[in-house]
């Protein structure tokens, strides 16, 4: 009898062990089913939460999109916001914005405001700008989007820097005027100081004329379509004329200006602001070098994965350009020495123009300097035949657009000039000295006492 109830006894304690623990397991399952995975919790997986139609507006907006549930827990986030860094690990970063989000779910109003954030990755002092917008969605979801406006910012601050800087460069010569001409009053009985007066006056107006020219010719530069005009251009014309442009500053301060091209080397872009662009290189060569020094143009064709460049190089033996400002010369108005360019004319804008001229016709322009060893400018711009490719408008004929261009050789005579060059080059010697008191040496001369990262040879074989 003992024995029976002892094995009743544990048989109902077995089976009270066995219902408790299928009570847990199947607790423990619900809890299991109700908590949510990894994958149901990517952005992809939740839009059953959101209201029709939400998530296909979200996707097509360009500002980045954050959905927020009652716990401050992340419903979606477009793929923008995870690369500004607004959402890690499901929750949203920028405690600005969460607070933005609590205060807008309980009062239902809707409010902006911009933000400067910290960029990941980036040294200290660069961020982001944005434009944060949170407004309820439903009754329980809140809705954030942010709009990046580093861009706009910094192209907002290039444009004020700009009015500021012509604001203040166009002060200066017309208040030169204004006290200039006050003087000439004040001396009418003096013919001397008149005559004095009269030609700061005039150089005060040349510079005037000067500056608002270049600030015309820039914004040509930049807005202008070059299929408009483009042409196959000559290098050799492109040099002659820059050479012809700075001969009278040249030869008052008794710098010789030497040339040596490859022949038959042809650009296709707008002849103008070609010769702009060149011209400018070998004015500042001239205006920075000292006296009776040597100014060097060179030009070749290259080779480039892309296609074959032309290389047009201006050498100085000038002052230089120190390490720190090289970087900024082709910041509109930026002088590496305001002293000199106030004394040669300068307005700072020369080299931005070439910089926009090289990038609108598809190239680029580089600069090495050392100081008390000079400068080598060097413009680097598709070959004609490449360069005129590329801005056919599509389905356009190349070889019937060639014939109309006699001054492009097939590709195949080109070659073959190239191999000849030095011969070419010694039948036309007489068609060299042309160009009035410009030297075009046979012999690297001219380069013994220029920096060595100009290969003679190859500069001005």
């Amino acid at each position: 009898m003992n024995v029976n109830a002892a094995v009743a006894a544990a048989s109902a304690i077995a089976g009270l062990l066995t219902g408790v623990i299928a009570v847990l397991a199947f607790r423990w399952s619900e809890r299991e089913q109700a908590r949510p995975t990894r994958t149901a919790m990517r952005p992809d997986n939740v839009t059953g939460t959101l209201p029709p139609g939400v998530d296909t507006v979200l996707s097509v907006l360009r500002s980045s999109a954050v959905v927020l549930d009652e716990g401050d827990t992340v419903v979606k986030a477009s793929s923008a916001a995870y690369a500004l860094g607004l959402v890690r690990g499901g929750r949203l970063a920028v405690d600005q914005m969460l607070q933005m989000a609590r205060e807008t779910r309980r009062d239902g109003e809707i409010r902006q405001v911009e933000l400067d954030l910290p960029r990941r990755g980036a040294s200290r002092g660069e961020g982001l700008a944005v434009s944060a917008r949170v407004a309820p969605l439903g009754s329980r979801l809140v809705l954030l989007l942010v709009e990046d406006l580093t861009e706009a910012r910094r192209i907002e601050a290039v444009r004020r820097d700009f009015v500021a800087n012509v604001s203040h460069e166009l002060k200066t010569p017309v208040g030169a005027l204004s006290l200039l001409s006050e003087a000439v009053m004040d001396a009418s009985d003096d013919p001397e100081a008149v005559l004095r007066f009269a030609g700061r006056m005039q150089i005060e107006a040349t510079r005037l004329t000067s500056l608002v020219q270049e600030i015309i010719d820039l914004s040509r530069v930049q807005n202008d379509d070059l299929l408009d005009d483009a042409e196959p251009v000559a290098v050799d014309d492109l040099v002659a004329e820059a050479v012809d442009r700075c001969r009278h500053q040249a030869n008052t301060k008794q710098i010789t200006m030497a040339t040596g091209t490859t022949p038959d080397l042809h650009i296709w872009g707008n002849r103008g602001q070609l010769a702009a662009a060149l011209g400018n290189l070998v004015e500042n060569a001239v205006n920075y070098s000292p006296a009776r020094t040597r100014v060097g143009i060179a030009g070749r064709r290259i080779n480039a994965p892309g296609g074959d460049l032309i290389e047009i190089s201006v050498t100085d033996q000038g002052i230089g350009i120190s390490e720190k400002d090289r970087d900024r010369v082709f910041e509109r108005f930026y002088r590496v020495d305001p002293a000199r360019s106030r004394a040669t004319g300068g307005t700072g804008l020369g080299l931005s123009i070439v910089k926009h001229v090289a990038a609108s016709h598809g190239g680029e322009v580089t600069v090495w300097s050392a100081e008390g060893q000079g400068s080598t400018f060097t413009l680097r711009l598709p070959e004609a035949g490449i360069a005129r490719d590329r801005a056919l408008p599509p389905g356009t004929d190349p070889d019937a657009e060639a014939d109309l261009d006699p001054d492009l050789e097939p590709d195949a005579d080109r070659d073959s000039d190239s191999e000849s060059v030095s011969d070419h080059r010694s039948d036309n010697d007489s068609d060299a000295a042309s160009i009035d008191e410009v030297e075009r040496p046979s012999d690297d001369r001219l380069f013994r006492s220029l920096p060595e990262h100009i290969p003679a040879p190859e500069v001005l074989p």
